[in-house]
Order: structure tokens, then sequence, then C-alpha cells
């Protein structure tokens, strides 16, 4: 197959990206280097990387349009700076746009879309959250413009599939509790946590099922979550494991910030349904995988679309 990713060199992407060309198909994919790292992604004859904006019209119609996927990945967003919201509506909305309109243009049978799981707003009205749950996401800049994207994905008339996401961590992750832990601690430095449950899932168990839905199952929106969610503070826990660290600083406990979701947890119930037994990774092996690759490959970023005083 002819497959098109945009965040080719993100943690989703990337991930996807080389099992993909592990079966043989042809990828082509662009990046901005906003948030992806360039080593993410080997050289490869099957595989070509453009670097530039998917805001760019011109560049999207052209690099799309010439190659004429078989199917479209969307995995690129604007996420790092909560108070950027010029980038966030830029690539999220009208960079998701152009990619959507591109793949319609073009012919492309198929496109898949990733969705945060805070369009459903900080406060949802059950858990866990089913696909039946109103679409609150008036939260933060980023929730706002990934939402506005996938509504265009639902007007385009093409044949797609949204998964709307728990917590995706993994060895190439530049965002979130993973990177910021082990960043700090690395450093020495004292860590916060706060109550707030997550479910964490690992990027390769994401990527495996993104590639079946490339070749045709499932269709509309999908929960991609365990069901489970652990305590930010296990999550810590099983990073000073993974770092072997028999002297580190106890973590400062914060309350929930107004932006915060005490917890965030989807039901998978039509993901089962409809994409079988998927096996999930557990929290101690992507911990103690992603050190391993912090340790050989440094980490970048430590984002978040949260609002916290650092």
């Amino acid at each position: 197959m002819k497959v098109f990713v945009t965040g080719g060199s993100g943690l989703v992407g990337s991930t996807t990206i080389d099992m993909l060309i592990a079966r043989g198909d042809t990828v082509l994919a662009i990046d901005n280097y906003a948030t992806g790292r360039r080593d993410n992604l080997d050289k490869n004859s099957k595989l070509t990387v453009h670097e530039g904006s998917i805001a760019d019209k011109a560049l999207v119609d052209q690099l799309i349009g010439d190659f004429k996927p078989d199917a479209v990945i969307h995995t690129a967003a604007s996420y790092k700076d909560p108070n950027d919201w010029y980038n966030d509506t830029l690539t999220n909305c009208v960079g998701g746009a152009n990619v959507v309109k591109a793949a319609k243009d073009s012919g492309c049978k198929r496109l898949i879309y990733f969705q945060t799981a805070l369009c459903y707003g900080v406060k949802p009205l059950e858990q866990p959250i089913t696909l039946n749950h109103p679409i609150n996401p008036v939260n933060s800049s980023y929730a706002i413009s990934k939402t506005a994207a996938e509504n265009y994905v639902q007007f385009s008339g093409l044949d797609w599939v949204t998964f709307r996401l728990a917590n995706v961590v993994g060895p190439r992750g530049v965002s979130g509790p993973l990177a910021i832990f082990y960043q700090r601690l690395s450093q020495g430095k004292k860590c916060f946590v706060t109550p707030a449950r997550r479910d964490f899932v690992f990027s390769q168990d994401l990527a495996r099922n993104v590639v079946r839905a490339v070749d045709g199952t499932g269709h509309g929106t999908y929960h991609f979550s365990s069901g489970k969610d652990v305590a930010i503070r296990e999550v810590y826990d099983a990073m000073v494991t993974a770092m072997k660290l028999n002297d580190h600083p106890e973590p400062e406990l914060r309350p929930l910030g107004p932006d915060d979701a005490p917890s965030i947890l989807l039901d998978p119930s039509r993901t089962f349904q409809d994409f079988g037994d998927i096996k999930f990774t557990p929290l101690s092996e992507i911990v103690s995988r992603s050190v391993e690759y912090y340790a050989t490959h440094g980490v970048e970023g430590g984002y978040t679309h949260l609002k916290i005083d650092k």
C-alpha cells in the first residue's frame, strides 16, 4: 500500500511508519519537527520524509495529489504550549482541514485521525466515558482545535476512523509524565504529582491497531483505551523503579488545577467489539522501555498542554 503520514517523526507517526515499512508498504511522511525527533525514523528506500508544515495548503495538495495514497494517517498536532493559540489553530485546524481536503480530492480510500479525550471536557458526566458523551472541548486551545479538525474528517465523506485517545506514551514520547519525570529525576530535581488518574497506553499497541485500521478494520469513532486508569503517583513510582534510584526526592503532592480532570477514563467497548482482543502492555514495561530509550537517546521536550507552574 501507499500511505501518507503527517507528523511522521512523532511518537505515534514514527512507530506506525516502522510497522508499515516492515511489511513492505511505501510511505510518504511530512513533519515540521516542532515536537518530532529527526532520529525517530531510519533511512529506508520505502520511506520519503518531507520537512514542512501541513498548514501550507499548496505543499499538502502537491504531496498528496502526486503521491495518491491509499490511506492517510493524520498524527500531526500542535500541543506543546497551552498559550500558543496561533500555532494550535494553524496546525490543528487549518492544517487538519488541508490534509482532509487533499485526501478527499486525491481519491484516497481511507483516513485515520487521532482526537484527544479532552474533547469531552475536564468534568465528564460519566465514568467511564462512552461514545455517546456530549462533546465539550472548551477547556484548552488544544482540545478546541483538535475537535475542529475532527469535524472536518466527519464532514469529508471519506471512509474514516477516529481514535479518541487515552494517554499514549512510549520511548519516543516528548510530552507527559514519563518524559518530565525522567528529565527531572536524572537531574536530581524534585517532581510533583496530583491526585489525577489516567489510562496510559503504549504507542506500539496503538500503532498495531492503526495499521489494522489502514487495512480496513473499523469505521467511525473509537476509544483507544485499556479501560483502566492508574494514579499519576504510580507512574512516578514506576519511573523511580525503572531508573533504579535508591535516593530520590519525595514528589510534592499538588491539588488538581482548574483545567485538569480527576480522571479521564474512556469506555473501549466498541473498539474491543470491532478490533477484537487488544493486548495492552503493562505500565511497568512501558516505563522500563522508555527509560532504556532515554538513557541512550536522551529526552527532549517534557511538554504538557496543561497550564502549570513548573
